[in-house]
């Protein structure tokens, strides 16, 4: 067991060695990180899923794209999704999860020539989109941020249920995170 630790202890210089070496530079293209001499880590496309690459490997981030520059780095584009509490304890989860669906794609398409939305929907970004999914008690929580979105001004599409006339979702056009988070900030993520 000491010879394990004493080889470990080797062999710690070597790595601290390759990681001190300098970087490569590294261009951003879609969800794929490409390295000057082509050795490639794909990115996540969701915060669910796992992402691979080497161990050790550095991103530069002063070396993103021109359409990302003019973005602060923690202003991404995102479209916030608001599902009632009371219709995910009482309906199916596939028919609460479909309301969210419809709302989303009646606010991106009621919305469709905008300049955020467009930037959202581009095939450069499609596999990077953001969603963020709250929660609010039920319908009178719901018709509220309907009305303070409203008033502020952020376009958006208030799902209803036909024919039963139910109001069951909010969906934001998409938005930079900055302009619209701080109406949200009070309300939990859907779990």
């Amino acid at each position: 067991m000491a010879r394990a630790v004493v080889s470990a202890a080797f062999r710690l210089p070597i790595v601290t060695r390759r990681l001190s070496a300098p970087a490569p530079r590294i261009r951003f293209n879609h969800s794929t990180i490409r390295f000057s001499h082509l050795r490639r880590i794909t990115t996540a496309a969701s915060s669910m899923s796992q992402q691979t690459g080497e161990i050790g490997a550095v991103v530069d981030a002063s070396s993103r794209n021109d359409e990302n520059s003019a973005e602060k780095p923690d202003d991404v584009v995102v479209q916030y999704v608001v599902l009632r509490r009371d219709l995910i304890d009482s309906w199916p989860l596939g028919s609460v999860v479909t309301q969210g669906c419809h709302a989303s794609v009646a606010a991106i398409w009621s919305f469709k020539d905008d300049p955020v939305t467009l930037q959202y929907c581009d095939p450069q970004h499609i596999d990077s989109m953001h969603k963020v999914t709250l929660e609010v008690k039920g319908e009178t929580q719901m018709m509220n941020l309907s009305e303070k979105l409203k008033l502020g001004g952020i376009s958006h599409k208030l799902w209803m249920e036909q024919p039963e006339n139910i109001p069951t979702c909010i969906a934001t056009k998409p938005y930079h995170k900055s302009q619209v988070s701080s109406f949200f900030k009070k309300l939990k993520l859907c779990k």
